[in-house]
């Protein structure tokens, strides 16, 4: 197989730069996704049926904790893939590695915040408010935990056959992933929550 020396490590072979191109194709079906959730979320968020509305509920302090932890996750893997491009095999594995703490720390605040939601009585089968709003968080939440699954295999098949331009380019591909939850966050940090204090 051929392979350009001129170009980063991921990006080395023809089916390297395919896998790529897959993945910003499925991005886009994921986009796809969240603006159904989001378009949802709009229609539905006044419908609360007597109960609980955002401005209720929402609590600034755990949002803001999972907005910053999730954008320095966001940091420490481009990191991981600036170590990979200039072959910091290492450094790479430990910003991985940092990154997926920060998700099990932003997972961590998230179920805080759903057990909080249930306690105040804004279950799933509340309204119609509720229910979307816990579809559309738990359906990035469910994101973020495969996240940390699929990072953990990246990590081990790094660790066992090295930094190679196939191992970098899954590991370019999570970060494409990761980079794409986070600017999915970001517009449920500031169309759903802070829309919702106001």
């Amino acid at each position: 197989m051929k392979m350009d020396h001129t170009l980063p490590l991921e990006y080395r072979t023809h089916q390297n730069q395919l896998n790529i191109l897959g993945f910003w194709i499925f991005i886009g079906a994921e986009i796809m996704l969240f603006a159904t959730l989001f378009a949802s979320y709009f229609t539905l968020v006044d419908r609360t049926a007597g109960g609980p509305s955002g401005a209720d509920i929402f609590d600034i302090t755990p949002v803001l904790i999972e907005t910053i932890v999730l954008l320095t996750s966001s940091f420490t893997i481009g990191l991981a893939v600036h170590a990979a491009r200039i072959h910091f095999k290492k450094a790479m594995m430990a910003f991985i590695a940092v990154t997926l703490l920060l998700g099990l720390v932003f997972l961590g605040v998230e179920i805080y915040e759903f057990i909080h939601y249930v306690h105040v009585g804004a279950g799933i089968q509340t309204s119609a408010f509720t229910a979307i709003l816990l579809t559309t968080l738990g359906t990035h939440g469910a994101h973020v935990t495969f996240g940390l699954f699929w990072g953990l295999c990246i990590l081990m098949q790094i660790h066992k056959r090295g930094l190679t331009p196939k191992t970098a380019n899954k590991a370019f591909v999570f970060s494409l992933y990761w980079h794409f939850l986070d600017v999915v966050w970001i517009f449920i940090f500031s169309f759903i929550y802070l829309k919702g204090m106001m």
